[in-house]
């Protein structure tokens, strides 16, 4: 009961803010005032996904993957242009180590997180609907899984890539986003999500699911609008 009211609670919290935030950047006079507190808002949006998550040791070692994993990938697309393509990062995301702001980091961490916990969701719906004859190995359910988290993660990141640049989040040395940046959201999306899937911790967060629904909606608002 305790969980389904923090779920409530923190599916209000993040549709009050995106709401607010979508309506504020495209009618209202304090565009830039509310571009500028979107290190505020994913920082909440983290909070309440670890208010509502079932937290172990397992799952503050997924945590810590994903941000060191993410910081590190982004650093190197930053510093080489190897990974993802040639870009920089304005001020808007906060404090930058090596030319990359810790919120990135976070960001890696949220947006795997919901995306892997919104394909166990699908999975364990399906799983519960096959026959026994149906059932499928170990080795290839993984391979679905990974596979898809990787799809839906850059599926994700192609949709906020035009907005982010608007908003000044980053730029693009290039006149057009590379392919180069959607393959390594794609590989590095489905490397944490085999984690995910090893790792031993509660994965049905309903929250998750709500709030990676929340970011589409928001970020596909503003793509037409903005």
């Amino acid at each position: 009961m305790k969980l389904i009211i923090k779920n409530n609670i923190a599916l209000f919290i993040a549709i009050l803010f995106h709401v607010c935030g979508a309506a504020g950047i495209l009618f209202s006079p304090y565009k830039q005032w509310f571009i500028s507190n979107t290190t505020t808002n994913l920082i909440i949006m983290f909070v309440l996904l670890l208010v509502t998550q079932k937290v172990n040791l397992h799952f503050i070692l997924f945590t810590i993957i994903a941000f060191v994993v993410g910081m590190v990938t982004e650093t190197i697309g930053v510093k080489t242009g190897i990974l993802f393509g040639s870009y920089h990062y304005g001020s808007v995301m906060g404090y930058q180590l090596n030319g990359v702001p810790l919120l990135i980091g976070i960001n890696w961490a949220i947006t795997v997180f919901c995306c892997c916990t919104m394909i166990y969701k699908v999975e364990s719906f399906l799983m519960k609907r096959l026959s026994d004859a149906a059932k499928i190995s170990t080795a290839i359910s993984t391979l679905s899984f990974i596979i898809d988290v990787g799809l839906l993660a850059t599926l994700f990141d192609y949709i906020i890539e035009p907005v982010a640049v608007k908003l000044g989040y980053w730029q693009w040395h290039s006149t057009h986003i590379p392919r180069l940046n959607y393959v390594c959201w794609f590989m590095i999306s489905a490397a944490l999500a085999l984690v995910f899937r090893k790792l031993k911790f509660n994965k049905h967060n309903q929250f998750a699911i709500h709030l990676f629904i929340i970011q589409l909606l928001f970020f596909f608002a503003l793509s037409i609008y903005l």
